[in-house]
């Protein structure tokens, strides 16, 4: 018995200072040896396959939203993101229309959308300048995350840029039809004798629903090619959007 006891016990010995023995080589090695004796499944995507397909997939979106928005009737021909009235300001425009004004009503709004499209050229730029500043953590939760994870990520990072960059594109564009100046007057005496007040700076709220226009757009594109494998036109994003 005695016999067996000491037999058992030398080969535990032996065994833990085995796998001692194969710790404490991989210590010696760089981190990701480590990695793979703590965690053997490790994920599949490497950085740099995770960094390549989302830039691709940004890109790609970018490209293909902002060039939708840009042309002849972009927002005005899309029922989602066409600028309107604000709500607050839905009295007034239908006794605008009671009185004969309907025709000047309509030439606002193709204007303000008119506006939107002009300003969405200047767009690109400024997310490719974002893309390119992406971090490897800001990827990994990208890739992890919702529908809507690099629109939202975009959207943070370019927000305040846009709307300096949107605005002077803007402001002219309205300018040309005295639509700020006429808009400006009407409604600085409105909020008067309104409790619901619009907006009277024409020029930002044209800006705001140009914003949510792109970005709203930006997320269908980035939905697109997390769902649908078609959208996913190369290697590099069938790789990443299918693991």
């Amino acid at each position: 018995m005695r016999t067996i006891l000491l037999a058992t016990t030398c080969f535990l010995s032996t065994s833990i200072f085995a796998q001692f023995g194969d710790f404490k080589k991989a210590v010696s090695k760089p981190l990701e040896s480590i990695q793979s004796v703590l965690s053997p499944k490790k994920d599949s995507l490497s950085t740099n396959d995770v960094i390549g397909g989302l830039k691709e997939a940004l890109n790609k979106g970018i490209e293909k939203g902002t060039k939708q928005l840009s042309a002849v009737d972009g927002f005005f021909g899309d029922a989602a993101i066409k600028i309107l009235m604000p709500p607050e300001a839905v009295k007034v425009e239908e006794s605008l229309r009671k009185v004969g004004l309907g025709n000047q009503v309509d030439a606002a709004i193709l204007n303000m959308n008119r506006a939107a499209e002009d300003a969405c050229k200047t767009a690109s730029p400024i997310f490719v300048n974002a893309i390119k500043n992406m971090s490897f953590a800001d990827a990994w939760s990208i890739l992890r995350g919702g529908d809507k994870a690099a629109t939202t990520y975009l959207q943070k990072q370019t927000s305040a840029e846009l709307t300096n960059a949107f605005r002077p594109i803007i402001e002219a564009a309205l300018a040309k039809i005295d639509a700020t100046k006429h808009w400006n007057t009407l409604f600085t005496n409105y909020n008067k004798f309104s409790f619901n007040k619009v907006n009277p700076d024409l020029a930002a709220y044209v800006t705001e629903k140009a914003l949510s226009g792109i970005f709203y757009q930006l997320a269908i594109e980035e939905q697109k090619i997390r769902k649908d494998p078609a959208a996913r036109t190369t290697d590099i994003l069938k790789k990443v959007f299918s693991s």
